[in-house]
């Protein structure tokens, strides 16, 4: 039996200062293989690249994924400003159009880090550009050394940091089979104001949403806060997620569209 297909957004980078890239991290890639037992197909998260609906009769889902890049505040009705790039509103335009198409059709959707926050505004909510600001938050960024620069040892950048609280008997609740689960952390944007359809289902310690989901989606559309993508080969609840992920994949894949 073939394997279902798995679209992963990719991301813009400049190289060198001169040449533009789609990137997309490796463990994006590794997760939809060992995990959810899908075929990754890397795509241009951008809209004079990528033709959706082709796209679309490509695969049976699609990953979209964290990313350096913020989502542009005037997605959300804020002012830009410095301190919150980079932006990539190419993928904005892509990932925005495409949760639209994909919750109304089914096409199973997971977002993580940036992708949940994408999700997010598709449905009209808004984001805090920078969650640490705000009074009595923890600072949910990657650990970094004194010197600021990123922690070298990516054991202690993706360790587990802190508690997400599930709503009981909820979706990630079954997903993961408790109310309780421990997560990485590594953002700096977060859900302000849930969208009309976005259901949040899981909350950290200092309140900051950590999982939703989509209201009537039709299929998977669910989107995570913390980088799952990073060890679902040995994380139990990353692995649960991914899993759950897969099953919708092979239930997309023999249902017609």
């Amino acid at each position: 039996m073939n394997r279902p297909v798995v679209g992963v957004i990719g991301n813009s980078y400049v190289i060198d200062d001169r040449f533009r890239t789609q990137l997309v991290g490796e463990r994006n890639l590794s997760a939809v293989a060992d995990v959810a037992g899908a075929l990754p197909l890397m795509f241009a998260g951008a809209p004079d690249i990528t033709d959706i609906r082709a796209l679309l009769d490509v695969v049976d889902g699609v990953l979209l994924t964290g990313a350096s890049a913020n989502v542009h505040p005037t997605r959300f009705d804020t002012e830009p400003h410095a301190s919150y790039e980079p932006y990539d509103q190419k993928r904005d335009a892509m990932a925005f159009e495409l949760i639209d198409i994909c919750v109304a059709e089914g096409i199973p959707v997971l977002g993580v880090c940036r992708g949940m926050q994408e999700m997010n505004v598709a449905f009209g909510g808004s984001l805090h550009p920078e969650i640490r600001d705000l009074p009595g938050r923890m600072n949910h960024r990657m650990p970094r050394l004194e010197t600021g620069e990123v922690h070298p040892d990516p054991n202690v950048v993706f360790a587990d940091r802190h508690e997400v609280e599930l709503v009981a008997d909820g979706t990630f609740a079954r997903i993961f089979g408790k109310d309780t689960i421990r997560v990485n952390s590594l953002h700096g944007q977060g859900v302000c104001k849930p969208g009309k359809r976005v259901i949040i289902e899981g909350l950290a310690e200092d309140s900051t949403v950590e999982a939703i989901r989509i209201a009537g989606a039709p299929g998977f559309a669910l989107g995570v806060q913390w980088h799952a993508e990073y060890d679902p080969q040995t994380n139990p609840v990353n692995r649960a997620l991914f899993e759950e992920f897969g099953k919708a994949l092979l239930a997309s894949k023999h249902t017609t569209r």
